[in-house]
């Protein structure tokens, strides 16, 4: 489960490999899936990344994120999958639910579909859409996608109409999980009544309570149950388990003792779900892996 109360998980974010113009490592990211599958990671998350540009920083080629899954449902058995995020406005909706009901059925119930809205206008241009649209994009494709993943198991055309004379298969069990990742221009009380959860962007822990208290303020206000809050963090884990905390770009730099201390903190505050995103400029991801799953994992 990738939210529970009270209890804050781990999450690794793939790739994790050297921020260099390259393509996706297919080897030796499937490898590093099977570490954290032992080590007891909580999930992997995968991107969802159309087109490289220049106005996209990340040089690394990203896979088709339903490819990745399909390989990372098939070589792992116990961790959970999950999109960080599917771009929904610029995908067809019964084509993420096709997707999402076949890697749920696949990884053995193990999926979490993550979806946000994309932030990059000129992208939005090559796939024939307004990025002044998405807000509305988002929530009819939202809508399209949790018709048919849900209990209704129904197909809605474009116009949001019911179509009987088909349906999407397959149907596993249990059903695929909605996360809203980002805000997608949408208000939080709208979140916490359609999505399972809020996963959102590393900021410092003083600025990032700010948004957790008005995260439990829209799910008190909009939900009748419990609604998971989630961040990512990019980690650059020291050698040195003792060196001290200093920020980076959307994450901190850390000795080990430093990253409990701020997990702790974390789970404290509220997060339910942290996405690590390993830098590799220092340190083999495998061995940060290995040191988070001895030494980091059994005592949060």
């Amino acid at each position: 489960m990738l939210f529970r109360r009270d209890h804050l998980s781990l999450g690794l974010v793939l790739p994790a490999q050297d921020r260099i113009k390259s393509d996706f490592e297919f080897d030796s990211q499937l490898a590093l899936a099977g570490n954290a599958d032992e080590a007891g990671f909580t999930a992997l998350w995968v991107r969802d990344v159309p087109l490289n540009g220049r106005d996209y920083p990340d040089p690394i080629g990203h896979s088709d994120p339903w490819v990745l899954l399909g390989a990372l449902a098939a070589t792992t058995s116990r961790i959970q999958l999950a999109t960080g995020a599917i771009v929904l406005p610029l995908r067809h909706p019964l084509h993420i639910a096709k997707s999402a009901l076949s890697i749920q059925a696949l990884s053995g119930g193990r999926f979490t579909l993550g979806l946000g809205s994309g932030d990059r206008p000129k992208e939005y241009e090559v796939f024939g859409k307004s990025i002044e649209q998405r807000k509305t994009l988002y929530r009819d494709h939202w809508d399209q996608v949790a018709a048919v993943l849900g209990s209704a198991k129904a197909v809605l055309d474009a116009n949001g109409d019911p179509r009987h004379d088909f349906e999407v298969r397959p149907r596993p069990t249990p059903e695929v999980p909605m996360l809203s990742v980002g805000s997608s221009s949408q208000s939080l009380e709208w979140i916490a009544r359609h999505s399972i959860g809020w996963m959102t962007y590393y900021r410092s822990l003083d600025v990032q309570k700010d948004r957790i208290a008005l995260w439990h303020a829209a799910v008190s206000k909009s939900a009748a149950d419990f609604r998971g809050f989630g961040q990512s963090m990019a980690l650059e884990l020291a050698d040195d388990p003792s060196a001290r905390p200093e920020p980076i770009t959307l994450g901190m730099r850390t000795g080990r003792y430093g990253l409990v201390d701020a997990l702790h903190a974390m789970k404290e505050a509220g997060v339910h779900h942290l996405a690590l995103n390993l830098t590799t400029a220092k340190r083999l991801p495998a061995d940060v892996i290995d040191e988070i799953a001895s030494e980091v994992i059994p005592i949060i």
